[in-house]
């Protein structure tokens, strides 16, 4: 298939939008699922837990990867990749032999010591930096609280830890500016699963404002970042990306947004809040909940969600990735990757099922507080391989998605994916292409339609 031109310099610039800053905006039109520029990573890390399946280098996903010679650890798709990710890889290689186990410093502190040998072996800008600079991030430094600090400061402890040998630091302060800088700038990486690979850094994708009403949607191809219209953009329009989950209602999205990124979204949903009325649908009771008891429940449910948030201490994977569930398909059964669980699955299970229970006293199945936690059951679900139950909470959770989220979401493409293979697993044809051609509908214009996300999944069709 014909790949995309690549979109004109002169297409799109950088400006001062009104109460928002630094921005960028088109000088033509787009059209829905157009391509208006796309990013190379300035620099990434993949995650340790997708080393052997993802090549290090250019994340690529394939068998028959070359590991390192020395650590034994990174995995390569070839010599070339091997060679152009040595001057990063080298900063973890002797490292990984000495510690051992014992080596584990975090993606943020991994990616931060990436950005310092970068800024040494590259002073100038790079072909990332078209529109913006690393060093011209915004840090909000005047806006953390001591918490925050505080990790930034356990951070710059672990750089030191884990690269002292290979690393030339500037003072405490300018480590503490440029954590800061990555926090609010990183980049999550992921697949047509949402699943985790890694993160990095793309300048010019960080230049777009945020909004809750997004015309443009990122997605990744290997560490390239693309950037394409998911609403008809007219000339001298400002482009807008999410930052945030937009499944939750307002007062959530701005929490979270303040949190992260220290400011209130101003778009037309949080003014408005049109939305919010669906998204915390009440049940319809002869005797309805009082208002306080509608406030208690919904207090429940944020610390739920906070909880499920903030639990470091299990790695938690909503997932069949591609690579695992089609060889598994093809050998008539299906696997999960990898979970380290704290928390024993079936008490896990347990609590999401108890919370479902009490929640559904008052709220209606399509509540987005419902719909999290049916999200997280599914997930226990898929990793104790009980299919049905994965998709009985599935196929509860893609209809309410479809309406909550906007047009040509991941999330909801990503629901349609899981839903398509695990009806083809479960033997059900019909059901698996209708939700699979569903899926790839919306990563077209997503993604694209030479993207090989696509490709793959029209594949997987075509043996079933």
């Amino acid at each position: 298939m014909r790949s995309e031109a690549a979109p004109q310099p002169d297409s799109l610039e950088r400006f001062i939008s009104a109460g928002k800053g630094r921005g960028l905006r088109a000088l033509r039109r787009y059209a829905i699922g157009e391509l208006l520029f796309s990013c190379p990573a300035y620099t990434a890390v993949l995650t340790v837990s997708e080393r052997g399946s993802h090549c290090d280098g250019c994340f690529a996903r394939k068998e028959g990867l070359s590991k390192c010679g020395r650590c034994k650890q990174a995995f390569y798709c070839n010599v070339e990749c091997q060679k152009e990710d040595w001057p990063m890889h080298k900063l973890e290689c002797s490292a990984m032999c000495a510690f051992g186990e014992n080596w584990d410093p975090s993606e943020t502190v991994r990616l931060t010591a990436r950005i310092l040998a970068k800024q040494k072996i590259h002073p100038e800008r790079t072909e990332s930096e078209k529109l913006l600079a690393v060093k011209e991030f915004e840090s909000h430094l005047d806006k953390l609280d001591n918490e925050k600090r505080e990790l930034i400061q356990n951070d710059i402890a672990a750089l030191h830890h884990f690269y002292s040998k290979h690393l030339e630091y500037p003072d405490n302060a300018a480590l503490v500016v440029l954590f800061a800088q990555v926090n609010c700038n990183g980049f999550t990486i992921e697949d047509e699963e949402l699943s985790h690979l890694g993160s990095a850094i793309f300048p010019d994708v960080a230049l777009m404002n945020h909004s809750c009403c997004p015309n443009v949607m990122v997605t990744y191809k290997g560490t390239l970042a693309e950037v394409r219209a998911v609403k008809d953009i007219e000339p001298g329009e400002e482009v807008f990306t999410s930052y945030i989950d937009l499944l939750y209602p307002t007062e959530d999205r701005n929490d979270r947004l303040r949190d992260s990124y220290f400011f209130n979204c101003d778009c037309r949903e949080c003014i408005t809040k049109e939305k919010d009325k669906e998204k915390l649908e009440i049940r319809k009771l002869n005797d309805p909940p009082s208002a306080e008891t509608v406030r208690d429940m919904i207090k429940y449910a944020r610390n739920m969600i906070e909880e499920f948030r903030r639990a470091k201490h299990y790695k938690y994977i909503l997932c069949l990735t591609l690579a695992s569930l089609a060889c598994c398909l093809a050998r008539g059964h299906l696997f999960m990757g990898f979970l380290d669980f704290i928390i024993p699955p079936s008490e896990l299970l347990e609590i999401c099922e108890l919370s479902l229970d009490k929640m559904g006293a008052v709220f209606e199945d399509s509540n987005v507080y419902m719909l999290h936690m049916m999200y997280q059951a599914m997930g226990v679900c898929l990793y104790v391989q009980d299919w049905e139950g994965a998709l009985r909470y599935g196929q509860k959770i893609i209809r309410p998605y479809s309406k909550h989220y906007p047009s040509y979401s991941l999330n909801v493409a990503s629901m349609w994916l899981k839903l398509g293979r695990l009806y083809m697993a479960l033997e059900n044809r019909t059901a698996g292409v209708k939700a699979l051609e569903r899926a790839i509908a919306i990563m077209e214009v997503a993604h694209g339609k030479d993207h090989p996300y696509v490709s793959e999944i029209k594949k997987e069709l075509e043996d079933h």
